[in-house]
């Protein structure tokens, strides 16, 4: 198969395996925090996955668990079955859009996301949790992971320009301040706040 492309509209040459570059660089820290909260067994749906890169990297190191992909877009369901095909342990990825009312998976024992908050309009936020504790039990974890603005905490600089990039490209994205995010976390409590490489987060919500 042909080297991965990077997932840049304007540099994608049409592989089917995309490439984020911004996964290669955050994967491990994303694992270690993951080996902490994730169940021993169950279905770990992502939402948004992208391009694939990194819950094929998650299921070779938790084969345990049984991991569901998502994308609303069809070039990365392509990405995402290239990248696991022939991990026994990744279901086919579902056309799920986070901020549809219906979804279509029924139950799961932990979801992640990753690097969607940010880069979707605020209706896609919404519409993850309210997802979230339809397929959710008691206990079960929800992962955010991204740059997030935080009341009393300096933004770093880098950020702020990230974000006026987002606002530039579409005036419905931007980072988002965690406090808005956990306000709407409805049906679920923020049990911890991780710094991250980069000026990240995460954040792990449970369902209570």
């Amino acid at each position: 198969m042909s080297d991965p492309t990077p997932w840049i509209a304007t540099e994608d040459t049409g592989a089917a395996r995309k490439h984020a570059p911004a996964t290669l660089r955050n994967r491990d820290a994303i694992l270690a925090v993951l080996a902490e909260m994730l169940p021993a067994a169950g279905t770990v749906l992502e939402v948004a996955s992208g391009s694939g890169e990194h819950i094929a990297y998650f299921a070779e190191k938790f084969p345990a668990l049984s991991w569901q992909p998502s994308d609303p877009e069809s070039a990365a369901r392509t990405s995402i079955a290239a990248w696991t095909a022939g991990l026994a342990n990744v279901r086919a990825p579902l056309p799920l859009d986070a901020a549809a009312p219906d979804w279509p998976i029924d139950a799961a024992a932990a979801l992640l996301c990753i690097n969607m908050v940010h880069i979707s309009p605020w209706e896609a936020t919404l519409g993850l949790f309210a997802g979230a504790a339809r397929v959710l039990t008691a206990g079960a974890p929800l992962y955010l992971y991204g740059p997030f603005l935080r009341a009393g905490v300096a933004t770093a600089p880098s950020n702020l320009a990230f974000d006026d990039n987002l606002k530039a490209r579409d005036p419905r994205w931007g980072l988002r301040d965690v406090a808005a995010v956990t306000a709407v976390a409805h049906g679920f409590t923020l049990e911890r706040l991780v710094e991250m490489p980069a000026n990240n987060l995460s954040l792990i919500y449970r369902r209570v």
